[in-house]
């Protein structure tokens, strides 16, 4: 049997502006609204469904596995946002990326407060 992911949950204040954020600074595109969700389909065939959320929202990780070349767009348009990154999960490190396992890594924070992470090579993987 293969196990794999096809969808998680990412509640949000505003379920449109949240799956326009996190797309727009990937490259992807907003999927059709499906019922209560606005889901943001990754190019692994997993998609982020947004849902709206009126109360408190506990912040969750969400990590990209991305290519080089896709760091440098994904990072500029960071930077382009003005976004605060940083290198670290903690944020202790503002304004710097990692190189973790001889790759590369930045984390940032949606609307929401989700801590959000690309990097390009898997952690443990070496380097």
């Amino acid at each position: 049997m293969t196990v794999q992911l096809n969808h998680t949950i990412v509640a949000a204040h505003d379920k449109e502006a949240s799956a326009r954020f996190l797309a727009g600074l990937l490259g992807l595109k907003v999927s059709p609204p499906f019922g209560p969700f606005v889901p943001v389909e990754i190019p692994n065939g997993v998609t982020l469904d947004y849902l709206a959320e009126s109360g408190d929202i506990t912040p969750q990780h969400y990590a990209f596995l991305v290519s080089e070349d896709e760091f440098d767009e994904i990072f500029g348009r960071i930077r382009e946002a003005g976004l605060t990154y940083w290198a670290d999960p903690y944020h202790r490190h503002p304004g710097e990326i990692n190189h973790n396992d001889g790759g590369r890594g930045a984390y940032f924070e949606d609307p929401n407060g989700h801590n959000l992470e690309i990097l390009t090579r898997p952690y443990g993987s070496g380097g």
